[in-house]
């Protein structure tokens, strides 16, 4: 069972004549205004214990009292699914996530998720919205996120995310010959005639900005390094495809399969096999809810990019 959460403020005299929301917005800054908005009008966050709404004006010297029992956010299932936790501690989880595994339900994917799996790990991540998870990866894309076990971790990393204080870095490797590292600052949304599909949209997008450097050039693919700075759905998959670099593996954004020019046997049976897009979120770094401090994690590349990468190297070899 969840801890129910017990909170005193008394209001500064510079706030008064403020919205009560407004008000405690700034005196439990731990939540976020729908939470607090939400505990106001069930009367769990009272003024000189009394029951107000959230638009009156409140005064110095009155007196806050939250008293709330988080509430189950929604009836998902739990399920017991092997999860490979990097860390763990009383405010975080940060989950190595592998391919093929969704990471939230949604329609035609309600059981098997990352989701159903928290729940079974920690019964108590039903009171947090959507058990805490707060970004998330493609089905497949593999490498780590954080999840937030209660609503305070779940606030502070909101906001870092908001903020851009989240350090989000990805292995991919591309289609092309690319020469050189960039910044990609161009806005995505809804394909304007594929619903499923994201696209560069100047019209109706919203901001999305991705930074890339190389790693490692081959005869017709690059290794790169990709760090995210806002984190629309498929960025990095619908950037690197508008520049046209497509992710190896690709089947949304990378278009009809080609055979590289000159590739080994070798090589074209590895392509042709490669199960997914070829991205890996690697690296990942935040500031700890309950410390301020500064944690980074790192995820090693899986076996499939490992082996893409030394079937590159080879190819690479014989032509040289």
């Amino acid at each position: 069972m969840t801890e129910p959460i017990s909170l005193q403020a008394i209001v500064p005299d510079e706030l008064g004549g403020c919205r009560f929301d407004q008000i405690a917005a700034q005196l439990f800054p731990d939540y976020s205004r729908a939470c607090l908005q939400g505990w106001i009008k069930n009367g769990q966050l009272t003024a000189d214990g009394e029951c107000k709404r959230a638009k009156e004006k409140l005064w110095g010297g009155a007196l806050l009292t939250l008293v709330a029992q988080p509430q189950v956010e929604e009836d998902w299932q739990a399920e017991d699914i092997a999860l490979n936790i990097v860390y763990e501690d009383e405010s975080i989880l940060v989950i190595d996530k592998p391919v093929g595994l969704v990471v939230h339900p949604a329609a035609g994917n309600y059981q098997g998720t990352l989701l159903n799996a928290l729940l079974f790990h920690d019964e108590r991540l039903n009171t947090v919205p959507r058990a805490g998870i707060v970004h998330r990866l493609d089905k497949d894309t593999s490498g780590l996120l954080v999840v937030a076990k209660h609503l305070k971790a779940h606030h502070h990393l909101v906001q870092q995310l908001q903020e851009r204080t989240v350090t989000r870095e990805y292995d991919a490797i591309v289609i092309g010959q690319m020469t050189g590292g960039g910044t990609v600052d161009l806005p995505i949304g809804r394909h304007p005639t594929q619903r499923k599909k994201m696209a560069v949209n100047e019209i109706n997008g919203k901001e999305a900005v991705t930074h890339y450097r190389l790693v490692k050039r081959f005869k017709n693919h690059v290794h790169i390094s990709v760090r995210l700075e806002t984190g629309r759905t498929h960025q990095i998959r619908v950037h690197m495809s508008h520049l046209h670099y497509p992710l190896v593996g690709d089947t949304v954004y990378g278009g009809r399969f080609k055979i590289p020019r000159g590739a080994s046997d070798e090589l074209i049976q590895c392509l042709r096999a490669f199960p997914r897009q070829a991205l890996h979120a690697r690296r990942l770094g935040l500031i700890h809810p309950d410390t301020d401090d500064y944690v980074e994690f790192e995820s090693g590349l899986p076996s499939d990019m490992r082996q893409l990468l030394s079937q590159l190297d080879a190819d690479l070899e014989t032509s040289s």
